[in-house]
């Protein structure tokens, strides 16, 4: 299933019109309204859904914040 995502205001509530679409003439496509607030919340519940999921793995829990520095100094330092 492709998307496609556009953004517009709501001019007149009992009617929304949306053009320039890159879909043909009879296609059937799926319709879902969402507020941007509602949707900006969305993204925020799944990356902390998804740092959950990462802190699970194993092996994560091993890293310490000193671990984490000598990384990052080391990418720095193109090693």
């Amino acid at each position: 299933m492709s998307a496609y995502k556009t953004f517009i205001t709501i001019d007149d509530p009992s009617q929304v019109v949306l053009s320039d679409l890159p879909f043909r003439k009879g296609q059937r496509v799926r319709v879902v309204m969402l507020t941007a607030e509602d949707e900006a919340t969305i993204i925020s519940q799944r990356f902390q859904e998804l740092f959950k999921a990462t802190q699970a793995l194993p092996g994560v829990e091993d890293l310490t914040e000193a671990d984490i520095l000598t990384e990052i100094a080391a990418h720095r330092r193109g090693e």
